[in-house]
């Protein structure tokens, strides 16, 4: 098992002057985890710190603390507008200049992927996507949107996927507690891209939402009227 001490992972210490705060903030938010009984294990840490597109399936509020806590830094997370309404989450991905989309237009969103791409593959950046682009209600995957593969065809960036195992059971919709919950954190194997191509968009969704089916316990997977 693997213990990641506090660092100024996934922040952009030059784009803001509040760096402090949001340390703050997750020093917290950490202590209140292992204070509360939440070990985290982290599997497959030799991947956790290349320059890629990091994606993770996502069932809790949890999530997004795990994913800024251990994702490389300079790493750029993707969010919806609406995040900045769910404090303190909303006014951490302010703080550190992470991307918001309005998914309430598609158009401007696939443009605004798109400028994020450039800017990360410009300034040597990671991205980092939820694919279902939603969280889950019940913790059970939900299918992937296929924007993660786009950022990758534009990119060429490999995918480094995060298997998130317990945050639905630790932090559960509607509540405003965390429960003592063991967690995981469980990194596959980069995924190479170069060779993917426009035509095969639903193949490659398919073959990664395939890798989250095998990886997650049963009680994660998606019902088979849902597949």
């Amino acid at each position: 098992m693997q213990h990641h001490q506090w660092s100024n992972r996934g922040f952009h210490i030059s784009e803001t002057e509040n760096i402090d705060q949001v340390k703050q903030i997750f020093d917290h938010s950490e202590a209140e985890m292992w204070i509360l009984g939440n070990p985290v294990k982290i599997e497959g840490a030799e991947y956790s710190n290349r320059r890629a597109i990091y994606i993770a399936n996502h069932a809790s509020p949890l999530d997004i603390i795990l994913i800024m806590w251990l994702i490389p830094l300079g790493t750029r997370c993707v969010a919806k507008k609406e995040i900045i309404w769910y404090p303190p989450l909303g006014q951490i991905c302010i703080l550190t200049s992470h991307p918001r989309i309005d998914r309430s237009n598609p158009s401007k969103a696939i443009e605004a992927i798109k400028e994020v791409t450039s800017t990360a593959v410009k300034r040597n950046l990671s991205l980092c996507i939820f694919p279902e682009g939603t969280r889950s209600k019940s913790g059970r995957l939900l299918p992937f949107k296929k924007g993660f593969v786009h950022v990758a065809l534009q990119s060429r960036l490999p995918i480094v996927p995060m298997v998130l195992i317990g945050t639905h059971r630790a932090w559960r919709k509607g509540s405003s507690h965390l429960r003592p919950v063991p967690l995981t954190v469980k990194y596959l194997p980069p995924i190479i891209t170069d060779e993917w191509a426009a035509d095969k968009v639903d193949d490659h969704v398919k073959m990664v939402h395939d890798l989250y089916v095998e990886h997650l316990p049963e009680s994660q997977r998606p019902l088979k009227s849902e597949e």
